[in-house]
């Protein structure tokens, strides 16, 4: 298996030339302030419950696991 990508300063080749970091940034809303965050969170969060995925995917684990 490939090498595990710990941290940043990392001379792992999954950091060279790539966009790892940003990309990291951007997903975990590094940019946003606590305010913000929540909001964002809050919206993630109605989203997720509102979508048919979401519905599909606890009633698989529902299903196959008996967790609700």
């Amino acid at each position: 298996p490939p090498p595990l990508c710990t941290f940043p300063g990392s001379q792992l080749p999954c950091f060279h030339g790539s966009s790892t970091i940003r990309h990291l940034k951007e997903r975990f809303h590094m940019n946003l302030t606590e305010e913000q965050l929540q909001l964002q969170v809050e919206q993630m969060v109605d989203g997720s419950m509102r979508s048919i995925t979401t519905k599909l995917y606890d009633g698989f684990q529902y299903l196959t696991n008996g967790i609700m």
